[in-house]
């Protein structure tokens, strides 16, 4: 039987602990103050919005240099187009950020004046959050131009080329979303007080819209900590989907990754589903179908709400357009637990003290 009042309690307990040790470490905080302060930073973040956990990158690092280096001043250069409402959000959550836009021409260097007179006016570029060093690039345009410092924080780092390798051992920090970034770093002889784990920047995202959550809530009958939520996840994401023109993808790779994607996506949704008939069945409550990527808005009724028997099915409620992460969070506080195949619902939720599997 699902006791949902006692297995909540456990992972709030768990959270406690989790949140008592803090973000940020106490040897990251002085590195923190030691080498940001009073400086203006170059935040090199935002590279995508087509997922709510990429966009939740940059509010969740902005929020950390406000509490753990309150003086620096803080310029936004996103990636790629903050659009999709992703802007607004960011404007509206923090009022006093500069945001930089422009790209690197074929020398990369700044091909905008506002982006180069970003490169003259800050003093730091720190890298946010991401799978990799997404901005590599641009890391090697600001060393190369201003030869000034720069860091690298929350990222994973898998294969390391030898001019990523000469990118990381001139960095002031190198701060790792996992531990086993570490032992690839230190593979390469990079390694000392300034490398070191920290979380994803996701896990201090803060944003909270909850007028749109209340708005969704009351007009599917979505009751405080009465229904759960749930996210399905293809094993490769399909970018010829999501891109123009295919994402530059081959035939030949389409085909690799839609074979792969077709050979696990019902078994392992049904995990999925057994979880959600069983929680309807012993419990008569709710159950939210969201999604963290664009693309999962058309994979949901196929795996997840179509194969569900009729009793079970007319408890679960779907989320049929996308959303951006302040609204999810919002959600996301409310509901008894999220359970995902995504990694950043399950931290977002952890942000706000709500259990995920």
């Amino acid at each position: 039987m699902i006791n949902t009042t006692i297995n909540r309690r456990n992972w709030l307990k768990q959270l406690g602990l989790i949140a008592g040790a803090g973000l940020v470490s106490p040897a990251i905080s002085a590195m923190f103050r030691n080498t940001l302060k009073g400086k203006t930073i170059l935040l090199h973040s935002s590279w995508q919005t087509v997922n709510i956990g990429d966009i939740a990158h940059t509010p969740g690092l902005i929020n950390i240099l406000h509490d753990y280096s309150p003086d620096t001043r803080i310029i936004l250069w996103p990636k790629n187009k903050l659009d999709r409402g992703v802007e607004a959000m960011l404007r509206n959550g923090f009022p006093q950020l500069v945001i930089v836009n422009g790209e690197l021409d074929e020398q990369n260097k700044p091909a905008s004046t506002e982006l180069k007179k970003a490169f003259e006016k800050a003093d730091f570029m720190l890298h946010g959050s991401g799978p990799h060093v997404v901005g590599e690039q641009g890391l090697e345009s600001w060393r190369k131009i201003t030869g000034k410092a720069y860091g690298i924080y929350g990222v994973t780092i898998q294969e390391i080329t030898p001019d990523l390798e000469d990118l990381l051992k001139g960095a002031s920090f190198v701060y790792t979303r996992e531990t086993k970034s570490l032992d690839n770093l230190a593979d390469k002889g990079i390694r000392g007080e300034h490398i070191a784990f920290t979380p994803d920047a996701t896990f201090a995202m803060h944003l909270l819209d909850e007028q749109k959550a209340s708005t969704f809530l009351r007009q599917h009958d979505l009751q405080e900590r009465q229904f759960i939520c749930v996210i399905p996840r293809l094993r490769k994401t399909p970018y010829y989907k999501i891109r123009p023109n295919n994402a530059g993808w081959s035939q030949q790779r389409i085909d690799e990754v839609n074979a792969l994607n077709d050979e696990h996506k019902e078994k392992d949704h049904a995990k999925a589903r057994e979880a959600m008939v069983t929680y309807v069945r012993e419990t008569g409550k709710k159950v939210l179908i969201c999604p963290e990527m664009t693309y999962e808005l058309a994979i949901m009724d196929e795996l997840l709400i179509d194969p569900l028997p009729k009793d079970v099915k007319k408890n679960v409620v779907k989320r049929d357009n996308y959303w951006l992460p302040d609204e999810t969070s919002a959600i996301y506080k409310k509901a008894l637990a999220v359970v995902s195949f995504e990694c950043h619902s399950p931290i977002m939720a952890f942000a706000h003290g709500t259990p995920a599997f």
